[in-house]
């Protein structure tokens, strides 16, 4: 239990289908205001509620991996990384080895069983996150449990205050946990002592447009923030090894390929051909039609039928069929 509303209504769910529910909170930052709003939750749910520590593991697993992206100018998703190793990793194991049958929460996302192979499947709901969920093994989703399913935010919220639960109306967190007000090269600093120096804005050949203020404030797509050009200016890339940000006009955000790094598969081992799916290269991104072909050493790649706006190192290329999960990776390149 995060002390939001998803997972306490989840846990609304699972105790009226006469399950044996105990809350937990992960102890994963300096802030413990989310295991009093879910302990509040559980008193009133007449739960068992407890918090786990699990601030060593997301300091290691989330939070250097988050500052080593950065510093090798990508854009990393932590919150794939904590679905992995923290939530559905430390968590799910301090579960099983405490008696418990597995780990449930508040995301929004299907899970099936077909044969041998437990299978994600998109939510039908807008707040879908199978996106997020895609790098989870089988031994990981075989003890997942995800009650809200295909159900909308309001009818959570229906359901939270239904129960009486303090936390019916609180509001949706917006950024990242650990750096709550969006600026991660403060966040940087002062958690791995970074200094993100100024440098220079160039084209694709090199030629210096004007200065910026340090790569950890820019991503590839950005378009604000830039200054002045005299025309639309885009990141294109980012350069650590010279500390430049590559910038371009609309027409050169655009790509028709990736390689991907530390792939998943879902519902069948890497297959042994190129595979015709979707593909979403960002959260809120529509998936595009795509061929995917496995590499050696965990690696595939995509190369999509039209050209796509902002493909950026670092972030998750997720593949789909229809809504059903084929598997991801992180975007380390392009083919």
């Amino acid at each position: 239990m995060s002390g939001g509303v998803d997972s306490a209504a989840a846990a609304v769910l699972l105790a009226r289908e006469g399950c044996e529910v105990e809350g937990a909170t992960l102890l994963l930052t300096g802030d413990g205001s989310a295991a009093s709003d879910a302990a509040a939750a559980a008193a009133v749910l007449g739960i068992p509620h407890r918090s786990v520590d699990l601030r060593e593991t997301f300091r290691r697993e989330v939070m250097d991996v988050f500052a080593a992206e950065y510093r090798a100018g990508r854009t990393p998703n932590p919150c794939v990384l904590c679905n992995r190793a923290v939530k559905f990793g430390a968590m799910l194991r301090y579960a099983l080895e405490n008696g418990f049958d597995g780990v449930a929460t508040g995301h929004y996302a299907i899970l099936r069983r077909e044969g041998n192979r437990v299978c994600l499947y998109a939510s039908p709901s807008r707040k879908d996150q199978s996106y997020m969920l895609y790098s989870l093994s089988q031994e990981q989703l075989s003890h997942a449990v995800f009650p809200l399913g295909a159900l909308e935010k309001d009818e959570v919220r229906a359901i939270a205050r239904e129960a009486g639960l303090p936390v019916a109306a609180k509001p949706d967190s917006q950024d990242i946990c650990f750096v709550p007000d969006g600026d991660y090269a403060a966040f940087l600093a002062r958690y791995a002592g970074e200094e993100f120096l100024p440098g220079d804005f160039v084209d694709a050949q090199g030629n210096v447009l004007g200065r910026h203020s340090g790569l950890a404030r820019y991503t590839v797509g950005q378009r604000k923030g830039l200054g002045s050009f005299g025309r639309p200016m885009y990141v294109t890339a980012l350069d650590p090894a010279h500390n430049r940000v590559v910038l371009g006009e609309e027409g050169s955000q655009y790509r028709a390929d990736l390689t991907a790094e530390d792939v998943n598969w879902i519902p069948f081992d890497a297959p042994p051909a190129p595979l015709r799916c979707r593909a979403k290269i960002r959260y809120h991104a529509a998936p595009a039609s795509c061929t995917v072909t496995p590499l050696p050493g965990g690696r595939a790649a995509v190369v999509f039928d039209e050209p796509q706006r902002s493909v950026t190192p670092g972030q998750s290329a997720v593949f789909y069929d229809g809504d059903r999960v084929l598997g991801g990776g992180i975007i380390e390149g392009f083919v």
